[in-house]
């Protein structure tokens, strides 16, 4: 095989790649988010204190979790037809993806939104906050480096993810890795895909370190210069929990 019908091959599977962990991943970030800091405020202490919701939350998220990613897409392909008309296709493909990656991403959140400073929460309370304020200007904007940090691994989770999906017929490079470089032994043709997956997961981890580092340079404490604009509080509580 020339190179010219490798990239004949390689530039749709590598653009519906892309599609398939873009789409994955935005609404793995939309639903995901919400969930991981959701697992916060109902926990014990949290501001939404609430164990039966927490642990019923917490065990399908385990479950979700626990289920191996071929066995996952099996079990979804009639909810994927039916929401997506179709079982096979890069479309088709991101329904058990994002499935699989909420749970993922929720961990890491919750895991991120618990590493930010107690002290700050309950100034946070004392000063009048709500749960919208706790959450929209303390909890997300400290952990935001480690939010992005937990994007950047799922993105990566969900490129591997979307090349297991090509052998079922999920498009992508895991499917023209599949077709060519096993069922017709093109062996070549296989390492250069593996290649440029790889070269793609570089990418991806070099990009998100970058903005993490750009975030934690612009000061991890910027969800603190948020509260100096809590509506109602008083200047010495302002300085204080600026300080």
């Amino acid at each position: 095989m020339t190179w010219d019908e490798m990239w004949a091959l390689m530039r749709p599977a590598t653009v519906e790649t892309f599609q398939m962990v873009g789409v994955s991943t935005v609404f793995t970030v939309l639903l995901g988010l919400p969930l991981g800091v959701l697992l916060v405020l109902t926990s014990k202490g949290g501001a939404l204190q609430n164990q039966p919701v927490n642990k019923v939350l917490g065990a399908i998220v385990n479950l979700a979790r626990s289920l191996p990613f071929i066995i996952l897409m099996i079990a979804l392909i009639s909810f994927t037809r039916w929401l997506t008309g179709n079982s096979l296709g890069w479309q088709a493909a991101t329904v058990p993806l994002t499935v699989g990656a909420i749970p993922f991403f929720a961990r890491l959140v919750e895991t991120n939104v618990r590493e930010v400073d107690r002290g700050l929460v309950e100034a946070v309370q004392a000063m009048g906050g709500g749960t919208w304020t706790l959450v929209r200007k303390t909890f997300v904007p400290e952990a935001l480096p480690g939010i992005v940090a937990s994007v950047t691994t799922t993105v990566i989770a969900l490129i591997g993810y979307s090349a297991m999906a090509g052998t079922v017929g999920g498009g992508g490079l895991g499917d023209l890795a599949y077709r060519y470089g096993y069922l017709r032994f093109e062996t070549a043709f296989m390492w250069i895909i593996v290649a440029e997956i790889a070269l793609i997961v570089t990418a991806v981890q070099l990009a998100g370190d970058y903005l993490v580092r750009r975030l934690a340079d612009r000061g991890h404490g910027g969800g603190r210069t948020r509260l100096l604009r809590l509506p109602g509080a008083a200047t010495a509580d302002e300085d204080l929990v600026a300080s």
